[in-house]
């Protein structure tokens, strides 16, 4: 049994003797903090040290001994346990020069670039091209459906949200009455505060709106929950199972986008009317003036586009947070990185596919 004290020491070895100094005792985590200090105080440059009485030696101890070698000392007696400890470390090896980082060039550049566009660009269209052929087997066969888990992305991602929801609807529509009805109220055309929200509400705000808010809290939430899946090696798991992940996973989370987001949208526009209601009803307009006001400025096609454009953003809410959890890296930062991705080019995309119904509905005189 090992009765040597719990410290270690560096001293200065006699003159005539083969080695300038001795290193003696334990060299372990807690005793080689102030030595260390010490010899890079006591020793510079070629050094004899003996190491005959060092009785322990642990990872510490042989980084002492491996930064003792590197200065320059040369270390004799070692134990062979011990000296087997610094060799592993290989102390002769000298250090591999670092790399210097340089930018590459402008060609090279643009052509990693074009090559990661085109990538991307072909894991659409194979997810796209997925996700039509399982629609159209859908179609033929009902069953094949996963309709629990269908039913709880439904709740997930339309009852759940409904608070929320509801608040900012709530919101935008008392601001829009407010922001409108102060600047009318000078012509006194207050009524026409009624006509404006209806018509904002129905054709752009609220789908406009619920998507957004879809974008951050359910668009999101798939990205992360499949990134996660792909993460754990379940995504591969379901493969050798002999189950597609775009039928077992995607579908349903797709359908359930594309059915809540109209409903969320409908839910946000009457929120949103019966609160710009309210703040006219303090301008002294009643309710039942203000809701003639927006049946006879709305009709039934602003109330279609509205949800026809709703259930596009909601199908491509789905669809991109998908897709980004499929198409998740290795490691827990590549779930963060899909999901801020998911989010921002749900964003982008939902701005273009609007400007492009704002331009179809004029087209088309809706």
């Amino acid at each position: 049994m090992d009765t040597t004290p719990p410290f270690a020491s560096l001293d200065a070895c006699p003159p005539g003797s083969d080695a300038d100094f001795a290193l003696s005792g334990r060299l372990e985590l807690s005793t080689v903090s102030a030595l260390w200090q010490e010899t890079r105080q006591r020793i510079a440059g070629p050094t004899r040290i003996d190491a005959s009485k060092v009785s322990a030696c642990d990872g510490a101890g042989a980084a002492l001994l491996f930064d003792l070698h590197r200065q320059g000392a040369r270390i004799a007696g070692l134990r062979p346990e011990f000296q087997r400890l610094l060799d592993s470390l290989e102390p002769d090896k000298p250090f591999a020069p670092g790399k210097l980082a340089h930018r590459k060039p402008l060609l090279i550049r643009a052509g990693q670039f074009l090559h990661d566009w085109l990538l991307e660009l072909r894991q659409q269209i194979t997810f796209t091209g997925a996700i039509a052929a399982d629609l159209a087997d859908l179609v033929r066969h009902p069953r094949n459906l996963r309709w629990q888990d269908f039913l709880r992305q439904c709740e997930l991602t339309g009852a759940n949200a409904l608070p929320i929801i509801s608040l900012i609807a709530f919101l935008i529509g008392v601001i829009l009455a407010f922001q409108s009805a102060l600047p009318l109220r000078q012509f006194g055309a207050e009524i026409f505060v009624a006509n404006l929200l209806g018509l904002s509400l129905v054709r752009e705000m609220g789908p406009l709106i619920t998507a957004i808010l879809l974008a951050g809290r359910t668009g999101a939430a798939f990205a992360a929950e499949i990134g996660t899946m792909k993460v754990n090696e379940e995504v591969n798991a379901l493969t050798t199972f002999g189950f597609d992940p775009v039928r077992f996973l995607v579908l349903p989370r797709l359908l359930a986008g594309l059915l809540m987001a109209p409903l969320l949208t409908a839910c946000a526009e009457i929120v949103g009317l019966v609160a710009g209601a309210l703040v006219l009803e303090g301008f002294g307009i009643p309710f039942n003036t203000f809701f003639h006001q927006v049946a006879s400025s709305t009709n039934l096609a602003d109330f279609v586009g509205g949800m026809v454009k709703a259930a596009v953003f909601g199908l491509e809410i789905a669809a991109i947070g998908c897709l980004r959890g499929l198409a998740t890296g290795a490691g827990a930062s590549a779930v963060g990185s899909s999901t801020t991705r998911a989010v921002v080019q749900t964003l982008v995309i939902l701005v273009v596919t609007d400007g492009l119904f704002a331009m179809l509905y004029y087209y088309l005189k809706i």
